[in-house]
């Protein structure tokens, strides 16, 4: 009865080898690619979580020196964060505070250059469409008018679209072309929604002003949507 088992058991290490030694390179070679590659994926959420993190350090040194109204150290900070971590959200927060400073200080040039970089460079949709609101608006202060409905008129994500055509209303006002600039207000009116508040009775104002009212410019703006 021993030998029988001790045959049987090696049988089965004989079997055992056969399969090792025609599958173990395969499966050793495997298991080092998996481990590799759990490594690699470590390594580089280590890596983001590290540069989100100097990131960071970075745009609170930009938001104390705005405070301060430092913009000479505003820019040398947002240089550097460019420089390093560009991009990141956090590198074009930054580059939308420095711009609202600069903007302040009098340097509208460099203000708006700042905000064409967040605008082309930002990660997120939301940054840029901010950034490109905010540079018609200094756009529209210069009244470089046609450079700033050019700005508008790049494509904004779903939340910012009714912000874009009250802007562009805006200007179209500004340059005498109350029929178009009712168009867009009505746009911005209907988009709006009854849940704008406040928002939304500002827009129905200028509506107004014009001698239009608000739900008949906003169905004449649906109209034309779908036509």
């Amino acid at each position: 009865m021993a030998t029988h088992l001790d045959l049987e058991e090696q049988e089965q290490l004989d079997a055992l080898k056969h399969y090792w030694n025609q599958w173990g390179p395969w499966i050793t070679w495997a298991l080092i690619a998996v481990l590799a590659a759990y490594a690699g994926w470590s390594g580089w959420q280590y890596w983001q979580r590290r540069q989100a993190a100097l990131a960071a350090v970075l745009y609170d040194q930009i938001d104390h020196a705005v405070q301060a109204g430092d913009a000479a150290r505003v820019r040398n900070v947002l240089a550097d964060l460019k420089d390093k971590y560009g991009g990141s959200t956090y590198a074009s927060q930054g580059a939308l505070l420095a711009a609202k400073l600069l903007s302040d200080k009098g340097q509208p040039a460099e203000a708006k250059a700042t905000l064409v970089w967040v605008a082309e460079k930002a990660p997120l949709d939301g940054l840029r469409a901010v950034a490109r609101l905010r540079l018609a608006s200094l756009q529209t202060g210069e009244k470089a008018y046609d450079e700033a409905l050019k700005t508008l008129s790049a494509s904004f994500p779903a939340q910012f679209v009714s912000l874009a055509a009250d802007r562009r209303g805006d200007i179209l006002l500004l340059q005498g072309k109350r029929s178009d600039a009712a168009v867009e207000f009505g746009k911005a009116y209907q988009g709006l929604g009854a849940g704008a508040g406040e928002y939304r009775q500002l827009v129905g104002f200028k509506l107004n002003a014009l001698g239009i009212d608000p739900d008949a410019a906003s169905a004449r703006a649906t109209t034309g949507a779908t036509s």
